[in-house]
């Protein structure tokens, strides 16, 4: 990383990764995905650290929060808020739900019913709720991070390929090797550390960045390489059907805020390399006949499309 790379960025990977360790990666795409203002789904076992990389993100980037534990008997209403009666007005009144925070932890998301989870796709895609004829704007940023366990697990159900395409990135934190687990079993409970967090970074002073971000040059031929990667998922005949206009868009993004934490003034086709496997499994599905999705199909195809 270089200089130009905010101070409060580098503090921000620094923190999280004292909290999940050996994940550097993992967290860095992590903090990629907020800057490029996407969604994010974190996908593993039960136990590897799901829940506490949702909380640190959150904590480290000075976020208001709430965690919304879902499960098989979880309403719309529930995450959304109602109008309740109140007799001493003799009206109705809004009750916001816990979906009007800055960061929605959406912990094991596919464990409620697909109604339950169609109360999010609004407020990824838009920004905003609709509620009893009204359309309600959420707060600025709006993240939301959801973990899920694996879909072969019991009490799982699938996410909906409408909602899977509005998470930016997917990441999985697998378990960690020797000597991070050394340093977990040794070290301070990770809960402990998590209530000591202060933010790295301010609400306001995120925002400033996810604006830089987003200027980081791309030269028309970057552009030439990502729509060839784009249109090679659309032409593989394992897939139902390619990478929508808003993966490539997403893409984009994410290229671009990996560039930044970099230090770069430009993306170059390494950045756009270190995210494409994140953005692909949960966007690309099986064709019929087909059982599973491929997933090193992200890196199969960077070797076979050349740089420009």
């Amino acid at each position: 990383m270089t200089a130009n790379t905010a101070p409060a960025l580098l503090r921000a990977l620094e923190q999280i990764d004292r909290i999940v360790l050996g994940k550097s990666n993992q967290v860095r795409l992590c903090l990629a995905c907020l800057l490029a203002r996407g969604h994010l789904l974190i996908e593993d076992v039960p136990g590897v650290g799901k829940t506490t990389l949702a909380h640190a993100l959150a904590r480290t980037l000075g976020l208001d929060f709430h965690r919304i534990q879902f499960t098989s008997d979880l309403l719309p209403a529930d995450v959304l808020g109602a109008a309740i009666y109140d007799k001493d007005s003799g009206s109705f009144s809004f009750h916001p739900g816990p979906i009007f925070a800055q960061v929605i932890l959406a912990d094991e998301i596919n464990r409620a019913s697909p109604k339950a989870q169609s109360a999010l796709l609004e407020a990824m895609e838009e920004g905003q709720v609709s509620i009893e004829g009204e359309t309600r704007p959420l707060p600025t940023p709006f993240f939301v991070i959801a973990t899920q366990n694996p879909s072969d697990q019991v009490g799982a159900f699938p996410l909906p390929e409408s909602q899977l395409d509005r998470f930016l990135l997917r990441i999985r934190l697998g378990f960690p090797d020797h000597a991070a687990e050394r340093a977990l079993l040794r070290g301070e409970d990770r809960r402990d550390l998590l209530a000591a967090l202060t933010p790295a970074i301010s609400a306001a002073e995120f925002v400033e960045q996810q604006k830089l971000a987003q200027r980081v040059h791309v030269s028309d031929a970057l552009l030439d390489y990502l729509q060839a990667l784009i249109a090679a998922s659309r032409s593989d005949t394992r897939f139902i059907a390619g990478l929508s206009p808003r993966a490539g868009l997403g893409l984009l993004r994410a290229a671009q805020a990996w560039a930044y934490l970099a230090g770069r003034a430009f993306v170059q086709p390494e950045d756009v390399q270190a995210v494409l496997p994140a953005l692909t499994p949960h966007r690309l599905f099986p064709a019929l006949g087909l059982t599973q999705p491929d997933a090193d199909w992200a890196a199969r195809i960077l070797l076979e499309i050349p740089i420009p």
